[in-house]
């Protein structure tokens, strides 16, 4: 701490308590799954809708006229990400906003007592526990399993489709490993059958091509502050004549699909990095994917027994799911923390959970496996020398942690 001062227009000096920071910690940021920076052209281009032109976009004078433009220029931005057209593009609070939209709104507006819904193990909460909710109401819910790689079998969809189904959603990028589903064979069952697909794309849009058409969904959820815009906004693609239930009831904004007065500037932030991640995705992808395979490779050499998760199966570029047999996750988080270095054990909502991962044991991952892996999500801005960084604490946190544990044992050598 250092005592500071300065002098008031009326000649009396204030005298306050200043924090001195000497040689900082460098902080390296390694956790993009979980959520990314505002771009500084995002927060640009939001900031004359909190200050000059604050309108409501529903009001007719100029002020909600130019908000109600900017919206709309926006949501031109979001469809174009997703080969989408605008008018099918609703704008919500985030992506468990749009999951509980597609999926309560698909049942509710569903025909029949009897309602049927196909989904994945590995799923994210926000789709798992809107299920679960179903099945108090008087669903039925089939939770498909998934291989070691973390991938669904088109074909154990396909035998699982009863006349009685009404949806199926299937995540297209998982959190925790960035594994791809094969979301266009499952679209193609979806459209033989005559079933309603919605996919949750928070962790593959921005990160990979996406058309919308050519995956065959009918429903896409994603979420701004993973692309690098602000949390609190997302979207949610309806295809034109998908029947939903409201999920709240207001006013008939946006089409009467989600009522409430829009977040004009997080929706402007929103448009603007989908905009962005447009035109940078090649770029983007082939830079990080060659950041996440050298991170890869370096800990795998360094570290003994050392595995990636999912690394078989086609990826998002920016996900590394890694398990260290022999540590506990959370304490080799808080140890590399302590070096500043930000990675996560997975998901961000599931953070202090005592229970392992349910997409990891869902793989087939024990339980002290699941436990000891850690998820590594690089991002637009990640460097070489953040990488080299990670290179450098990450297996010596390990191999101090493996000391202090009582149940591992070093691999003997057989010469």
């Amino acid at each position: 701490m250092g005592v500071s001062c300065f002098a008031t227009a009326d000649g009396r000096v204030v005298f306050f308590w200043q924090r001195v920071l000497v040689n900082p910690m460098r902080r390296v940021y390694l956790d993009h799954n979980a959520t990314t920076a505002v771009e500084p052209a995002v927060l640009e281009a939001m900031l004359p809708y909190l200050t000059q032109d604050f309108g409501n976009a529903s009001s007719i004078h100029t002020f909600g006229q130019n908000a109600r433009g900017a919206v709309e220029r926006a949501r031109e931005s979001v469809a174009a990400l997703i080969g989408a057209r605008p008018q099918e593009i609703v704008f919500t609070s985030g992506g468990t906003e749009s999951d509980n939209q597609a999926v309560f709104g698909v049942l509710g507006a569903a025909r029949g007592e009897a309602k049927h819904v196909i989904t994945t193990a590995v799923e994210h909460e926000a789709v798992l526990n809107t299920c679960q909710e179903l099945e108090t109401r008087g669903a039925t819910v089939t939770y498909l399993p998934v291989d070691r790689e973390g991938l669904v079998n088109p074909e154990t969809l396909r035998q699982a489709i009863r006349p009685e189904t009404v949806l199926i959603t299937v995540m297209h990028a998982n959190n925790e490993l960035g594994t791809v589903q094969p979301l266009e064979a499952i679209g193609n069952i979806a459209a033989e059958s005559k079933i309603i697909l919605h996919t949750d794309a928070v962790q593959s849009a921005g990160k990979i091509p996406i058309d919308v058409a050519t995956l065959g969904v009918r429903l896409l959820s994603l979420s701004g502050h993973k692309i690098y815009a602000p949390k609190g906004v997302g979207a949610l693609y309806i295809r034109k004549g998908t029947r939903l239930q409201q999920l709240l009831y207001g006013g008939h904004h946006q089409r009467g699909h989600r009522p409430g007065t829009e977040n004009v500037a997080g929706i402007v932030g929103l448009g603007k990095a989908a905009e962005i991640a447009r035109q940078q995705l090649a770029q983007d992808a082939a830079r990080i994917g060659a950041l996440r395979d050298r991170l890869e490779e370096g800990l795998l050499a360094r570290t003994p027994q050392a595995r990636v998760n999912g690394g078989n199966a086609p990826r998002v570029p920016n996900t590394a799911n890694i398990t260290f047999p022999g540590i506990e996750g959370e304490a080799l988080v808080i140890a590399l923390d302590l070096k500043g270095l930000a990675c996560s054990t997975g998901a961000a909502c599931s953070s202090g959970a005592v229970e392992p991962s349910h997409v990891l044991t869902a793989m087939g991952l024990p339980a002290e496996e699941a436990r000891a892996t850690l998820r590594f999500s690089l991002g637009r801005h990640t460097t070489p020398e953040e990488i080299d960084f990670a290179l450098a604490v990450v297996p010596p946190a390990v191999a101090k942690l493996r000391e202090l544990s009582p149940t591992y044992h070093k691999p003997i050598a057989i010469k």
